[in-house]
């Protein structure tokens, strides 16, 4: 069975950091493309961060640009999201995502292939 098993989350200052993990299972996830998307309490799913098969390409959202970054374990079934100077904004469940053919880079594409089930990021004022 296939499994994307986000941990790592909790309550933090703002202005602090937080590493997100993302642990892939059940296949092999070399080949595959992975994502970080997240949803506030009230608002729609937005795409945060991807990085493509082979951790060539990395792409972020402007809001996140500068302050988070995207990376893959060496074994290529882990993914991680490094969260430095956190706002309170950036309060929401993180997601984990895998896809085989697209490096995700919004929300629009509907043909994500794995989902994990999400992992709460509160960032205190």
């Amino acid at each position: 069975q296939v499994q994307l098993v986000e941990s790592g989350g909790g309550l933090v200052q703002a202005g602090g950091s937080l590493r997100l993990s993302c642990a892939a299972s059940g296949r092999t996830f070399t080949h595959y493309n992975m994502a970080w998307f997240r949803q506030a309490p009230g608002k729609e799913r937005e795409f945060v961060a991807s990085i493509s098969w082979n951790s060539g390409r990395t792409y972020y959202a402007d809001s996140v640009k500068g302050r988070f970054a995207i990376s893959r374990g060496n074994a290529m079934n882990t993914l991680y999201l490094q969260m430095n100077s956190l706002k309170p904004e950036d309060t929401a469940v993180y997601v984990c995502a895998a896809d085989s053919s697209v490096v995700p880079q919004d929300v629009y594409y509907s043909g994500i292939d794995y989902w994990g089930k999400g992992i709460l990021v509160n960032v205190s004022s």
